[in-house]
């Protein structure tokens, strides 16, 4: 078996996978992103692997990469579809509703007028994100009228595509911490808590992790969350809330 890790700097995830990898004798490459190209004319330099691990910081980079592989029948970890329903929040969500998981209220508007009504019928505060992101940024909590508008008119004025979609979600009150579990197939393999004073409890804004107990149920909703997004080796994020569980 050989198989290729697709990456864009060597983090501690990475030691761990290469230390992972030599530890059972399989021979893998490493592939820097920055480095590589594709001729798509031309498969045969990649139909060396059985696989490509896909580690790329750029979600735009990964996601068009693994287009590329998944087009010649290159197995990846994960999918191209997979990636892509992964990176996008609303298709995430969506994914979720048609399964029937538990998750915050969400709403969608495309103009900062229609998202204005929506925020007040759903009632303050909410959070408001982008709907391509990642490691917690461009995250408001929104907690009155004044501080929505203001939010929607820097949005506005932004004019990026990604802007336009404005996605809305009520604001869970947490316990100080939220569980991020990773499932691999069909079982979710560990889970920590990240804590944090702050509303934000990602763990590349602040938070701590600490090993959190893995339960039947944790184990069930985890599972089902990373199949109704198309499954495969996946971060599964959970909110406790403080009336609904």
């Amino acid at each position: 078996m050989r198989i290729g890790v697709l990456f864009s700097r060597v983090r501690v995830e990475e030691k761990w996978i290469f230390a992972a990898l030599e530890a059972r004798g399989i021979d893998y490459d490493r592939l820097d992103d920055r480095k590589i190209q594709f001729n798509l004319d031309d498969p045969s330099p990649w139909r060396q692997y059985d696989a490509i691990l896909e580690r790329s910081i750029s979600y735009t980079s990964g996601l068009n990469a693994l287009r590329i592989l998944n087009a010649w029948g290159i197995p990846t970890v994960n999918t191209a579809r997979v990636s892509e329903t992964c990176g996008d929040k609303l298709a995430t969500s969506a994914a979720l509703a048609q399964a029937g998981l538990p998750q915050p209220e969400t709403h969608i508007a495309f103009s900062p007028e229609a998202a204005i009504e929506t925020i007040e019928k759903m009632g303050y505060p909410v959070v408001l994100k982008p709907v391509v992101g990642s490691w917690g940024r461009l995250l408001a909590k929104i907690n009155d009228r004044d501080a929505a508008e203001a939010v929607l008119e820097h949005k506005d004025m932004l004019g990026s595509v990604q802007h336009s979609v404005y996605y809305i979600q009520e604001y869970i009150r947490k316990p100080g911490r939220d569980i991020r579990a990773f499932v691999a197939g069909d079982r979710t393999v560990t889970a920590i808590y990240r804590r944090s004073e702050h509303w934000i409890t990602n763990t590349a804004r602040g938070g701590e992790g600490e090993i959190c107990p893995l339960t039947p149920e944790l184990d069930e909703l985890c599972v089902r969350a990373a199949q109704a997004v198309g499954g495969g080796v996946l971060a599964v994020d959970i909110l406790e809330h403080p009336d609904r569980g």
